[in-house]
């Protein structure tokens, strides 16, 4: 790489330093977090199988991406730092600084001996703020893959070009043109650059060696249709999409379909041009659709087809006028002097040279080369051939860039030469808005870039551009932060753009279940399931809040419905399947609570036989241990629990349970002691452990150290009251009364509006010679629950006491 490519380069990674520190965003997550294909565990040859997401490519939900190259660069960063997001960022910046220099070389091949187009073309794509999406957010790593795989083939063709005899350029232009492709779908352009660079030069000038100009087009020919065919054969049938991801390509009138479909091609370009307004999604209705020949962006079609067509029509022209090769070779930098297309010596005159200069004949062929780099790579997502599941991406932009690179470089070189031949003055002045145009542009990328740091910033950066979209988002990102007023609003909002949003309604209802408003919540969970009936963890959490509002029989029902939806076309099948599973673990619980114990065990035996692979399988043993040991078969339930504990030693249910198992044994109280002790050395800030301890403490008799048990699981969660009261009632047993009646006073104020809580307060201090205030409590108790016999039989103590 020379120095202006460095230059650039150097560039395109300081202005994305920022970006390091960011987190894993939007599609990241998928991508990376839950990503199968990143494991260790996963072969290597599953990638070939798999689309972008992890989801056999076979199977009807998979998104139909096919890109194991850049998976694969996914999961060597998972192995050399695991989900530290930085080296993911890393390794993107370092991508796009490599475009930027190749973006230099190409310029220097299309537009020889102009330093100041290569200069522009490589410092504007390095500082373009429609590339920050493909840079920031991790998953845009398949675009800069592409970009650079598809510059380096078009180079080495070039040099391939300027030497038919050498073939490891060749080579290496195929090989590219693969990774390319295997990067992202995009990539297959390359090898169509390739053969427009072949048009675009013309006659070769050394001829008669094995590697021939026909050689060269057929195998690069080949290989295109070989890579088209295998694609399409790896792709299988076209993807679903949801009609919020593209509304246009589910519209019933193919008029207003077209309309919407040629305008998008000018948003595009508008957002090249001007990127004033970017979005990290422009699904649903982002971008209204088209119905009228009166919409007044028609027109915006109309001019970016004209000017398109003219452009290609000028270039064209251009390129024949320079059927003579040595005209081609004079305007491609070579120095030779013009020779006729027979070979003998002919004077310059009788080549068609205007103005004896190569600058008129380097011109087309720039503009020739610049709106195939700027359309070839665009047309798979233009929706003009096929559909595709989003409206506009901007990442996609990433390797169309290069071509308004190449023709921003060349436009402003010309006219930098005419003015600077009117006036020295109007030259600075040409340069002066340049940069200042280039400094706009990094200015503008800097800002972006602090959208892409965290999901908050990024879905508030698009609230004015997809308001449905970002507000359900934001939401998500507000009620994971405990911000739950916040979130609440922010799920309304978008429900109010869109009332239909099933996931919005979902999230909204866990929001409602966490505030224990059941029946909102029972509502929430209705309607996410009326606009999406196959959303089984809908179905689940729906079950959940029906048995808190006490509704056991309907949550039957529910649970029975998610666990027997089928997941076919779904897009994320593994989500669903793991909610299958715990629909019918829950089914299991309900029925374990309500002392159905034979339905239980059969629920957990079904979840076990439609457990997916990539379930942890070690949750479902430790429930069929748990509800057989409920059932006093003993000897069963044990198997399970050491079932539970080799799939997971350190699955801490699993001790507490198989050592209440062992507890029933007076032979094997000391082993099971062990299993607490190890469960409080696994996990020793869970306080369902140490009162579990507690527990088996206070059935030993052991009642001092039983007391430290459930105390310190009291403390570690201080607003469960359940557990407050085990440690008031643990203290009160070993005769430590000051500190049981700290322990029922706070139980207390956790639930005030409960009688027992205020019985139990009056006991301990009618113990504690508290009198008066003994009396003050079972009054509060008896006007919670009037007739209450133990709190009238207590009172009546306390009266005779006081008489």
């Amino acid at each position: 790489m020379d120095v202006l490519g460095f230059a650039c380069a150097l560039a395109a990674a300081a202005l994305y330093r920022n970006t390091l520190d960011a987190g894993f965003v939007y599609d990241d997550r998928r991508a990376i977090l839950t990503n199968p294909d990143l494991l260790p565990g996963t072969p290597w040859s599953q990638l070939l199988e798999d689309d972008f997401w992890g989801t056999p490519l076979k199977e009807r939900g998979s998104h139909g991406s096919y890109r194991p190259f850049c998976v694969a660069t996914f999961r060597l960063n998972y192995l050399a730092g695991g989900l530290d997001p930085w080296g993911y960022h890393l390794v993107n910046v370092a991508l796009h600084a490599a475009c930027a220099g190749l973006v230099v070389r190409a310029a220097r091949k299309v537009l020889p001996g102009q330093s100041l187009a290569h200069a522009m073309a490589g410092l504007l794509f390095a500082v373009h703020p429609v590339h920050s999406e493909a840079v920031a957010g991790i998953v845009g790593r398949a675009d800069l893959l592409a970009c650079l795989f598809t510059l380096v083939a078009f180079l080495a063709y070039a040099a391939h070009r300027d030497d038919a005899r050498k073939p490891a350029p060749l080579f290496l232009t195929l090989i590219a043109s693969a990774l390319a492709t295997l990067a992202k779908e995009t990539g297959i352009a390359s090898l169509a650059l390739c053969l427009l660079w072949e048009f675009c030069r013309g006659e070769p000038r050394r001829k008669g060696t094995r590697w021939t100009r026909r050689r060269s087009v057929g195998l690069v020919t080949g290989t295109l249709v070989l890579l088209l065919i295998v694609r399409l054969r790896v792709g299988g049938s076209p993807p679903e999409f949801a009609t919020a991801d593209n509304p246009a390509a589910r519209h019933p009138s193919r008029f207003a379909r077209g309309l919407t479909f040629l305008y998008l091609p000018a948003v595009n370009a508008r957002m090249l041009l001007c990127p004033s307004t970017l979005s990290f999604d422009w699904s649903m209705d982002a971008v209204p659709r088209i119905t009228t020949l009166k919409d007044p962006r028609n027109l915006e079609s109309a001019a970016l087809y004209a000017a398109l067509a003219g452009a290609g029509f000028w270039a064209a022209k251009g390129l024949r006028k320079a059927s003579c090769s040595s005209c081609v070779k004079r305007f491609l930098g070579h120095t030779d002097r013009c020779r006729a297309a027979n070979n003998n010596n002919a004077p310059i005159s009788n080549c068609y040279c205007p103005k004896k200069s190569g600058l008129a004949l380097q011109i087309p062929a720039a503009v020739a080369v610049s709106l195939g780099f700027l359309g070839l790579p665009f047309l798979p997502a233009s929706n003009l051939f096929f559909y595709v599941g989003f409206v506009i991406a901007e990442r996609v932009l990433y390797l169309p860039s290069v071509g308004l690179c190449l023709l921003f470089g060349a436009g402003l070189c010309k006219f930098y030469r005419h003015a600077r031949r009117t006036s020295r003055s109007y030259g600075r002045i040409v340069l002066a808005v340049a940069t200042l145009l280039l400094t706009l542009m990094a200015a503008k990328t800097l800002r972006r870039n602090l959208d892409w740091y965290d999901e908050e910033s990024l879905y508030r950066s698009a609230l004015h551009v997809n308001p449905p979209k970002a507000y359900g988002n934001l939401g998500s990102v507000l009620s994971a932060q405990g911000r739950i007023t916040e979130a609440e609003e922010a799920f309304t909002q978008a429900l109010r753009y869109r009332p239909n949003m099933a996931d919005v309604h979902y999230n909204l209802g866990i929001l409602q279940q966490g505030r224990k408003n059941y029946e909102e919540a029972i509502l929430s969970y209705q309607r996410a399931i009326h606009f999406r009936p196959s959303l089984a963890q809908a179905y689940v959490n729906l079950g959940a809040a029906l048995i808190s509002a006490g509704r056991g029989t309907e949550a039957a029902a529910i649970l029975r419905t998610g666990a027997s939806l089928d997941g076919s076309g779904l897009k994320d099948r593994r989500a669903h399947e793991a909610a299958r599973v715990q629909a019918l673990l829950q089914l299991g619980a309900l029925y374990g609570d309500q002392g159905r114990l034979q339905r239980a065990l059969a629920a957990y035996r079904e979840a076990l036989h439609a457990l997916p692979e990539h379930y942890p399988p070690q949750s479902v043993y430790n429930l069929l241990g748990e509800t057989l040991s409920r059932l006093q078969q003993y000897a069963e339930a044990e198997r399970w629990f050491q079932a539970s504990l080799a799939s997971q030693p350190d699955h801490v249910p699993a001790h507490i349970t198989y050592g209440k198992l062992l507890a029933r044994n007076s032979s094997r109280v000391l082993e099971a002691e062990r299993w607490f002790l190890r469960a409080q050395r696994l996990a020793p800030q869970d306080s369902s452990v140490h009162h579990h301890y507690g527990v088996f403490l206070t059935s030993q008799g052991r009642l001092a150290e039983a007391a430290e048990q459930h105390v310190k699981a009291a403390e570690l969660s201080t607003k469960d009251y359940e557990l407050a009261v085990a440690a008031a009632s643990a203290l009160r047993q070993s005769d430590r009364r000051a500190e049981a009646e700290t322990w029922y006073r706070h139980a207390a104020i956790l639930r005030p509006q409960e009688a027992r809580s205020h019985t139990n307060l009056g006991a301990i201090l009618h113990l504690n010679g508290k009198y008066k205030q003994a009396a003050a409590a079972y009054g509060e108790a008896l006007r919670l629950q009037p007739g209450d016999a133990t709190t009238l039989t207590n009172l009546h103590k306390l009266a005779a006491l006081l008489a």
